[in-house]
C-alpha cells in the first residue's frame, strides 16, 4: 500500500510544477526582475509565515499537526532581518500583502481553527518547498544582487537548525505516514495542499502582474 507521505508527493507533483514554471519566478531566478521584486515577494512571505507560526502556536499541543510545529523550521525572525535589510528599520509601516496573500494567509488560519489536518497540508507545502527549491531562490539572489552569503537578505532560506536536511525529510515523512484518520480524510488532506499550491501560484501571478516585463 502507497504510504501517505509518497501520495501526497505524487498527489501535488503537477502543481508544484506549475508553481516552479511561473513566469514571475522565471524571471526573477532569470535576472530579468530587480531587487525589488525580490523584496516585494519576501514581504508575501511574512504576511503567509505568519499565519503560519501563529498557528503552530495555537496548535502546539493538538494531536494531530502539533508533532508538525518543529521550532527548527521558524522563519518569522530570519523573515523579519531580511526586511529590516531590504527595505530599512522603518520596514514594518511599509509592507502590505496583496490581496491574493491575504486569501492564502486567511486559508491557513481558518485551517488552524478548523481542521488541524488542514494546517498539515500548508505546513508541508510550504516549508518543505523553501527547504528544498528554496535554495534555488538563495543561489540566485546571493549572485544577482551581491548577498551576503547565506546572510542578510536571504536569511529566510537558510535552516541553520537543520544540519541534514534529507535526514530531516525522512523524518518529516515519517510523521505525514503517521497523521491519524481514514482514506477520506487524507484524500481531504491532499486536496487541500493542491488547494495550497494553487494560492501560492496566485499570489505569483500577482507579482507578475506587478512586475511585468517591459520590452
Amino acid at each position: 500500500m502507497e504510504s501517505f507521505s509518497t501520495l501526497l508527493r505524487t498527489a501535488s507533483r503537477e502543481q508544484h510544477e506549475e508553481v516552479r514554471g511561473s513566469t514571475f519566478i522565471g524571471d526573477l531566478l532569470g535576472h530579468k526582475l530587480g531587487v525589488e521584486a525580490f523584496a516585494r515577494y519576501t514581504e508575501q512571505l511574512w504576511f503567509v509565515y505568519g499565519a503560519l507560526e501563529a498557528g503552530a502556536r495555537q496548535l502546539a499541543a493538538d494531536p494531530v499537526a502539533g508533532p508538525f510545529v518543529r521550532p527548527e523550521l521558524f522563519r518569522m525572525s530570519a523573515l523579519e532581518r531580511d526586511l529590516e535589510y531590504l527595505r530599512g528599520p522603518g520596514w514594518r509601516r511599509t509592507v502590505s500583502a496583496l490581496p491574493a496573500t491575504l486569501e492564502y494567509a486567511e486559508r491557513i488560519t481558518e485551517c488552524t481553527r478548523e481542521w488541524p489536518a488542514g494546517y498539515i497540508a500548508h505546513h508541508y507545502t510550504r516549508y518543505l518547498g523553501d527547504l528544498s527549491g528554496g535554495q534555488i531562490i538563495r543561489d540566485t539572489a546571493e549572485r544577482n544582487w551581491g548577498f551576503p552569503k547565506k546572510g542578510d537578505g536571504v536569511r529566510f532560506y537558510v535552516f541553520e537548525e537543520i544540519p541534514n536536511p534529507a535526514a530531516f525529510k525522512r523524518t518529516y515523512a515519517e510523521l505525514l505516514d503517521a497523521v491519524p484518520g481514514d482514506e477520506l480524510e487524507r484524500q481531504r488532506i491532499v486536496a487541500e495542499c493542491k488547494r495550497a499550491y494553487a494560492l501560492n501560484n496566485a499570489v505569483f501571478e500577482a507579482l507578475g502582474e506587478e512586475f511585468p516585463l517591459t520590452a
